[in-house]
């Protein structure tokens, strides 16, 4: 399925794919064959290369879960046991090294490839989750989350790139909620895993070396993965570029594709992108858009529920391993229903009511903290409360962001503009893993909702005023239209 097929077309180079753009626009040059506008492409082609990248995700997802559930038996076993500090440091670590992973993620993957990046970024998770694994102290236990934590910032925004590059238009939603849905197989599977861990003594080294079963997999199944086409023709590899399409969409497709492309991409764009371009020039006020839905994602408080559900569970007196199930089966709910409607509603439908949602749940978990609520009800209020959330965010919060961004941003600075919004994803992402259990005790859990329900508040409006539609267009006819509006 993934060889490469032989070519039954005539190469063109760029100049007169670009030529061939101006004729398609003044003729029917399309109609009198096979026309993609009235064909779509068979998206069994492209599935299996994008099932590859979204390894990536479930990694993610299982890293950010490993430490949830054998936190109390790691503590213990390296001597920290009782230090809050110390246990939020052992997820924060891992959240400081995503970030240093993310800044640098768009200038690998443009400058070794999108292919190359995925192997690059899993190599720092094998080392560190295997130095997690044989640590005897907290020191080392941070140093392996640490090379962890590079590797988790560098694969999420080249499998977004990439998913986005790969996929067809008409399946490109879709295939953007797989990247929640294996985000969220990684959360449930670090959770099961994680359960013999009270019983079982040394049970968490092996949580950690499950995950480089995945990461090694990765490496090896991504040789037989295509290249991005988009990346090669913006290097200028237009042959290969054309090679790479016909093995994700067909041959009838290719010159159709290759003639879109050219649209937006002349295949002579290869100036450096400088930083200063994405902070405060021309492309200032899309990389505000991502970065700010990235901030608003992760203030909502959505990864202080999976860090430490178990903990606030806990408190609630509910066993912590039947509310790790349901929280993975909320969560896995949600992606299943936003893969579903993703290409149908659309980015923007899905976002405005996933913020709504989220605001609501937050609202309930404010009023089982109340006193005037009986013990009894505020139990059933605080769980359904935090499930319905989980659920709500996955809806379009989790999903949408990821897939979103990489289809606004221009194809030149596609790379190093998701690096940027990744960037302040992880920086949030780290304060909060490193100060929500101590902002939970001194702040109390109803002002601390009422914080995270305020800034869902303020998602929906962002949202509303400046998030575009892009259902079912190509990237080409997204950059030209976002284009004529500055």
């Amino acid at each position: 399925m993934w060889g490469r097929q032989s070519s039954m077309y005539k190469r063109l180079p760029p100049r007169d794919y670009a030529n061939l753009v101006d004729m398609e626009e003044n003729s029917a040059l399309l109609q009198n064959n096979m026309s993609p506008e009235t064909s779509n492409p068979s998206w069994r082609l492209s599935l299996p290369h994008v099932l590859v990248a979204t390894i990536t995700s479930f990694l993610f997802g299982y890293h950010i879960g490993v430490v949830n559930e054998p936190l109390e038996s790691i503590s213990v076993d390296l001597g920290f046991s009782g230090n809050t500090l110390a246990e939020g440091l052992v997820v924060s670590t891992c959240l400081g090294g995503a970030f240093v992973g993310s800044l640098v993620s768009g200038w690998i993957a443009d400058g070794v490839g999108r292919r190359r990046a995925f192997q690059l970024c899993a190599l720092p998770m094998i080392i560190g989750a295997s130095m997690s694994a044989i640590t005897n102290n907290l020191a080392g236990m941070l140093l392996g989350r640490l090379f962890v934590g590079i590797g988790l910032g560098l694969g999420p925004p080249v499998a977004s790139l990439y998913v986005t590059e790969v996929s067809p238009a008409f399946v490109r939603g879709t295939y953007g909620s797989f990247i929640q849905i294996a985000t969220c197989l990684g959360l449930m599977g670090a959770l099961f895993i994680g359960i013999p861990a009270k019983d079982i003594a040394g049970w968490w080294r092996i949580c950690f070396w499950v995950s480089t079963i995945p990461s090694a997999i990765l490496v090896v199944a991504m040789m037989f993965c295509a290249e991005s086409p988009h990346w090669l023709y913006k290097r200028g590899r237009t042959e290969e570029a054309e090679a790479e399409f016909e093995k994700l969409l067909g041959g009838s497709h290719v010159k159709f594709a290759m003639a879109e492309l050219s649209k937006s991409d002349r295949g002579d764009d290869t100036d450096t992108v400088r930083l200063s371009e994405l902070l405060y020039g021309r492309h200032f006020r899309v990389v505000f858009i991502g970065s700010t839905l990235f901030a608003l994602q992760q203030l909502s408080g959505i990864n202080a529920v999976f860090y430490f559900s178990s903990t606030v569970f806990k408190s609630a007196g509910v066993p912590s391993n039947l509310a790790n199930v349901f929280i993975g089966i909320a969560n896995l709910t949600g992606s299943l229903i936003a893969m579903a409607l993703m290409d149908k509603l659309g980015r923007k439908v899905l976002l405005l009511w996933s913020f709504f949602g989220m605001a609501i749940s937050m609202a309930i978990q404010v009023t089982a903290a109340s006193s005037y609520i009986p013990k009894f009800g505020a139990l059933y209020l605080s769980v359904g409360g935090m499930l319905l959330f989980v659920f709500t965010f996955a809806l379009g919060a989790g999903p949408v962001p990821g897939l979103l961004l990489p289809e606004i941003f221009p194809s030149r600075i596609r790379a190093k503009a998701m690096a940027v919004c990744m960037s302040v994803h992880w920086v949030i992402n780290f304060f909060v893993g490193l100060l929500f259990l101590r902002l939970l005790e001194q702040l109390g859990p109803r002002l601390l909702y009422s914080m995270f329900s305020t800034f869902c508040v303020m998602g929906v409006v962002f949202v509303k005023r400046n998030v575009v539609e892009t259902k079912g267009k190509s990237l080409q006819e997204i950059e030209i239209a976002l284009l004529s509006q500055d």
